[in-house]
């Protein structure tokens, strides 16, 4: 039995930014246990043990736990470290670079990304409520001022801290497939000519792929 075990459903992005890092790294001797925000069950005693905010996903390799995707990802890039995509880089700088895009997606890019998501799909099912256009409009002028930096970064690199594909690239590709796919916000990437061969590029890699059918198996189970 594996001793990697992922807490949450495949729906979160959260959690597919961690089966994407585990599918680069090409490890997949873990196990996915189901928590499900619908349900409450990430509210249960024994769930709070594991991740004391009652957020997905948690991870538990052996002994060790840990929460929050980021910090999750990090971890396995470096446990596994000798094996699959190099996801930080090869130098102090690459991984300083890495770590400076990480930083961006977290601080700058998710916040916007998820309010737009959230309201073009999640307000109706989460919260019984129709999708508040003046905080999506709002969100999305935020967004294309931030975009506007990707794309002038991407206009002389191929990825975002340099010409090789990181984590910082994969940090990004489960709330962008939401923004462009679910939420059809597709225009903030096909009108920036850079950041859309970007996208093209890191979400036809064979990793997330993989996790595309994943969450498409989740889907079907409902």
């Amino acid at each position: 039995m594996s001793s990697l075990k992922v807490y949450g459903k495949p729906y979160s992005a959260n959690v597919t930014r961690v089966l994407t890092t585990l599918a680069e790294k090409n490890v997949d001797d873990y196990k996915l246990v189901p928590i499900d925000l619908l349900t409450g069950a990430n509210k249960t005693p024994e769930y709070l043990k594991l991740q004391p905010f009652g957020q997905i996903p948690a991870f538990q390799d052996g002994d060790f736990t840990l929460y929050e995707s980021r910090a999750i990802a990090r971890y396995i890039s470096d446990k596994y470290e000798g094996q699959g995509t190099a996801l930080f880089g090869k130098t102090e700088r690459e991984k300083a670079l890495v770590n400076q895009w990480l930083e961006v997606e977290s601080q700058n890019y998710n916040p916007s990304a998820r309010k737009i998501v959230f309201e073009c799909v999640f307000a109706q099912i989460l919260e019984g409520r129709p999708t508040n256009e003046a905080v999506v409009k709002e969100q999305l002028e935020k967004l294309g001022k931030i975009l506007d930096v990707y794309e002038a970064q991407l206009t002389h690199h191929k990825y975002l801290a340099g010409d090789f594909f990181s984590l910082a690239d994969l940090a990004h590709i489960p709330v962008t497939n939401n923004l462009i796919n679910v939420a059809k916000k597709g225009e903030l990437f096909s009108s920036r000519k850079h950041l859309n061969a970007w996208w093209e590029d890191i979400s036809s890699r064979p990793s997330w792929q993989k996790v595309l059918q994943i969450i498409q198996a989740g889907q079907q189970q409902k």
